[in-house]
């Protein structure tokens, strides 16, 4: 199975009656649109796509949409899930340019914290983002940027600004200006540590109190 490829039939059924049609019988219903071209009403093989969700690059690729054999490159654009089955309810894909940028979201993965000096010395490691807007020519879209803290301390954070973004890619958030380097991942020291830190100096602090009285 190629993850990044899909085999999609045509569809003209509309409305919600049809889409719920095609559902019971094991469809999905989508629509790929976007550059010069008209919007396409198909259809895809649940099953298959419950497989691929498995894949986390499937959300950040390049796809492949085959049609009455055409072939069409498009990214995930959004997906409605069932709130309470595990259920494709629509899917929507857009076309891309390569020569055009696209924005993409793109994940985040994280290492280094095993020889982190701050996860040794007990800090806790916070995310404030798991993926960033990404926008990049499809040619150099990547599948996850990868964020190293192996060098961070107790109270250091990496923001958008130290992430090492692919050529000809930019970060969304950083291109509407000052303000919006936001922070992606810190190391602080633990609750409980903090708490007896600040006893053990409320301590010293009545000790020398006493003393001086």
């Amino acid at each position: 199975m190629n993850v990044f490829e899909l085999d999609a039939e045509s569809r003209s059924d509309m409305g919600k009656g049809a889409s719920r049609r095609l559902r019971r019988d094991g469809k999905v219903p989508a629509i790929v649109y976007g550059g010069e071209e008209d919007p396409q009403a198909i259809t895809l093989v649940h099953s298959e796509i419950i497989k691929r969700l498995d894949h986390e690059a499937f959300y950040a690729h390049i796809l492949t949409v085959n049609v009455a054999g055409k072939s069409t490159k498009a990214v995930l654009r959004d997906m409605q899930r069932h709130p309470a089955k595990q259920v494709i309810m629509h899917m929507d894909f857009q076309r891309v340019d390569e020569n055009k940028p696209i924005h993409v979201h793109v994940p985040l993965h994280f290492i280094g914290a095993d020889i982190a000096p701050g996860c040794k010395a007990g800090g806790m490691v916070s995310h404030d983002l798991v993926e960033v807007n990404l926008a990049v020519l499809p040619a150099h879209l990547p599948e996850f940027i990868e964020v190293d803290i192996s060098a961070l301390d107790i109270g250091d954070a990496l923001h958008l600004s130290d992430l090492k973004v692919p050529e000809s890619g930019s970060l969304v958030e950083l291109s509407r200006g000052e303000g919006h380097d936001l922070p992606i991942v810190s190391i602080h020291a633990p609750r409980g540590g903090e708490d007896e830190t600040a006893a053990e100096e409320e301590g010293g602090e009545e000790a020398s109190t006493d003393e001086a009285g």
